[in-house]
């Protein structure tokens, strides 16, 4: 059985990447109004994210169970594919 704290880590990683690529949603929309999902520094962040999310899959390798395995193999692809990497 999945761990939840697990998946919401994984999904609000995603998520904060996903949102300084821009992807705005109304909690994001005040960041990007304030000047801080500027293109360079949203790319940044979407990178971090991205490397946190790698960083995880590297240390829990082995460890997860299948759902858990899926969703963050699933959140790092995503997120290559969008940077290009």
């Amino acid at each position: 059985m999945p761990n939840p704290e697990f998946v919401g880590l994984v999904s609000t990683l995603q998520a904060t990447a996903e949102a300084a690529l821009g992807d705005l949603n109304a909690a994001t929309a005040s960041a990007a109004r304030d000047g801080l999902l500027a293109e360079e520094r949203a790319r940044q962040t979407a990178e971090r994210s991205l490397r946190l999310l790698t960083m995880l899959a590297d240390k829990t390798r082995g460890n997860l169970d299948f759902t858990e395995a899926e969703v963050l193999t699933g959140a790092i692809g995503s997120l290559r594919a969008r940077l290009g990497n």
